[in-house]
């Protein structure tokens, strides 16, 4: 089954260039192009898009509130939105996150790159950059607000869970975590799928993001 993609930029240039990339694979296909948020949301729903490719600087709804419209609606809980951007350190970008995205992309990457981050969000899983979780993020959160309250749902977490939730937020992998906690790949997956939901969220980059935000990790520290 092929993965459906809804391109949402202002530019049609950029549409065309990412259709092009996209249609040449046989388990991708363009469903829909969108020229701002409100495009893209409705064409969300009508087409039945797997994964939005959302920009985030466009005219009227711009691409964090078409992120947020298409999280909050139930009968899209299937669709993820990957941004693209074309500064990786925007704040923007952490909004987008909040906001539901499950990664991003700097503009400046391959085709590889693109279609690979596709098909990682279409599979369930979060993308985040190279070094965005040790960086981006903490330096963002760090920035811009201090940490909220921790969450009550927090106190559902077993001990394994929160120590997976703690080592994603500072960017380690599934397989660097089961390393470090000497448990398969598999078993670390699972932890982080169970933590993701007791405490309420999509996917691996909002938990994370959650992390920072209400303190369960703190920017700047790392383990050894």
């Amino acid at each position: 089954m092929s993965i459906r993609v809804l391109l949402a930029d202002d530019q049609a240039l950029i549409r065309a260039g990412y259709r092009l990339i996209l249609e040449s694979e046989d388990d991708i296909e363009v469903v829909g192009e969108a020229r701002n948020g409100a495009e893209a949301v409705a064409l969300a729903r009508s087409e039945r898009a797997d994964v939005v490719l959302m920009d985030l600087r466009m005219p009227g709804t711009d691409g964090i509130e078409a992120t947020r419209q298409i999280a909050a609606d139930e009968d899209l809980a299937g669709v993820r939105v990957l941004v693209l951007t074309t500064f990786e350190n925007d704040e923007n970008v952490l909004h987008a996150l909040r906001a539901g995205a499950s990664g991003f992309l700097g503009k400046n990457v391959g085709p590889d790159d693109v279609l690979n981050g596709i098909r990682t969000v279409a599979a369930g899983e979060s993308l985040l950059s190279p070094k965005a979780t040790r960086g981006l993020v903490s330096h963002l959160l760090t920035r811009s607000e201090t940490p909220l309250p921790e969450l009550p749902q927090a106190g559902l977490l077993t001990a394994r869970e929160r120590e997976v939730t703690v080592l994603a937020a500072y960017g380690f992998s599934n397989e660097e975590i089961g390393t470090r906690l000497g448990v398969s790949t598999l078993t670390a997956k699972t932890h982080a799928h169970r933590a993701m939901t007791k405490l309420g969220v999509r996917d691996r980059a909002q938990l994370v993001v959650l992390a920072y935000q209400h303190g369960l990790a703190r920017p700047g520290e790392r383990p050894v």
